[in-house]
């Protein structure tokens, strides 16, 4: 199902950070296709489909130890003095049964003897001969069960393993394979066309000239990209000419499920792609009450999402990164969310302007064994230093006025952000 063009109408001129968000997260719904992979092949994808278990897992009782089975009710007549009958092996099959006052010899996944509850781990034993048998010494002091895994213990049948709509990790594979299945369902990958705008753009292999910029944003769009699974697809640069944004815009819309670009958004005479998508689509928001990012925009031509992107590489990676990704996500097939915040004392002293929300570059100390959030000495939204020795971003609210050293702040870690 596609997006509809009108879910974004809003009456505000210059929406606030909450009201930005909440419009996407009611609005976002998933337009990626479905397609069958193997599990091998699923790291990293969005399920499709739940996941369920057609038995309990483990299926059977088993050995969590190297040890020696045996029934705990049998421990104070045997006093523990077990003669030993027979010897399981994981893996073993056939349905073994041990009789009573009696022990077995099993190993680590191995099956229960029926008959027997409790394990007592081997280095804790002593094996003794006594009349020409094999006897094991088990110590007191072990509670009954005591290293058996039940059946069913990890999941029980018919209980959801995975759940559509999250990004598989190594240990979600880990659970579905333990349930046998070797294919699932994931959602594919998202047609984005990545593009840069602007005359003083270059691309690094370029000669270099004055008055021109290399293209930073493109190579830091496509690595935040590439942590959301998505075709990535670069459409170059585009010169600040309306007739050249609109001929890419127009085709580009028949491409791609999602149109990225930076630069070309603010309210300059040689910024071209909000007229063009009000004239080819719809421009739903431009302009945020957020620092740094405050010329982004996001509209659709038909079917096709367009987010444009401050040129600033700072602004772009904030925009992108608290409203592009969460709308990748929700568009392929996962749920539309924010970031973590972790509340960490301030290690400096500034003052903010009211009714915006700002986001200072920062990175952690330690100060007696308590972590200490330090902003980034120059604010400048071009300035990549500020990205690059950043570890997260310190979250400024509109009603803030000034933050005081050892004051509470928010505090989002660059890993929140899938990087």
């Amino acid at each position: 199902m596609k997006l509809a063009d009108d879910c974004f109408v809003h009456d505000k001129d210059r929406l606030r950070h909450a009201q930005a968000l909440e419009i996407l997260r009611e609005n976002m719904h998933t337009i990626a296709g479905i397609e069958t992979v193997l599990l091998g092949n699923a790291n990293g994808r969005i399920l499709a489909s739940d996941v369920t278990a057609p038995r309990n897992i483990p299926a059977f009782d088993n050995s969590a130890v190297d040890g020696y089975a045996f029934a705990h009710d049998d421990f104070e007549p045997t006093g523990g003095f077990f003669p030993l009958k027979s010897r399981i092996a994981a893996g073993d099959s056939a349905a073994a049964e041990l009789a009573g006052f009696a022990s077995a010899r099993i190993f680590t996944g191995a099956k229960m003897p029926e008959g027997a509850d409790t394990i007592a781990m081997q280095e804790d034993c002593e094996l003794h001969v006594k009349d020409g048998g094999l006897y094991v010494a088990i110590p007191s002091g072990l509670k009954k069960g005591a290293n058996r895994r039940r059946a069913g213990e990890d999941v029980r049948v018919d209980e959801t393993v995975a759940k559509s709509g999250i990004k598989l990790r190594p240990q979600d594979l880990a659970a579905i394979a333990s349930t046998g299945t070797y294919e699932i369902q994931v959602y594919k990958p998202l047609k984005i066309g990545l593009l840069s705008s602007g005359n003083e753009i270059l691309r690094p292999g370029e000669t270099f000239e004055q008055g021109k910029v290399y293209d930073a944003n493109h190579f830091m769009l496509s690595g935040l990209l590439e942590n959301l699974y998505v075709e990535i697809n670069d459409l170059g640069v585009c010169p600040d000419d309306a007739e050249k944004v609109h001929a890419l815009l127009k085709d580009a819309s028949t491409k791609f499920d999602v149109i990225i670009s930076s630069g070309g958004a603010s309210k300059g005479e040689e910024d071209h792609f909000v007229d063009t998508l009000r004239d080819l689509g719809k421009c739903h928001l431009w302009q945020l009450a957020v620092k740094p990012g405050r010329p982004m925009s996001f509209g659709q031509i038909d079917d096709t999402l367009v987010f444009t992107l401050p040129g600033n590489p700072v602004a772009a990676f904030v925009c992108f990164s608290l409203y592009v990704r969460p709308s990748i996500k929700s568009l392929s097939g996962a749920e539309f969310s924010e970031p973590q915040r972790y509340q960490i004392p301030a290690g400096f002293s500034i003052k903010s302007k009211p009714d915006r929300r700002e986001f200072l570059r920062g990175y952690i100390i330690n100060e007696d064994n308590i972590p200490i959030a330090m902003k980034f000495d120059r604010d400048g939204s071009g300035l990549i230093t500020g990205l690059r020795e950043s570890s997260g971003l310190i979250e400024i609210p509109e009603e803030t006025t000034s933050v005081s050293k050892g004051e509470m702040i928010n505090f989002i870690p660059y890993s929140e952000l899938g990087i």
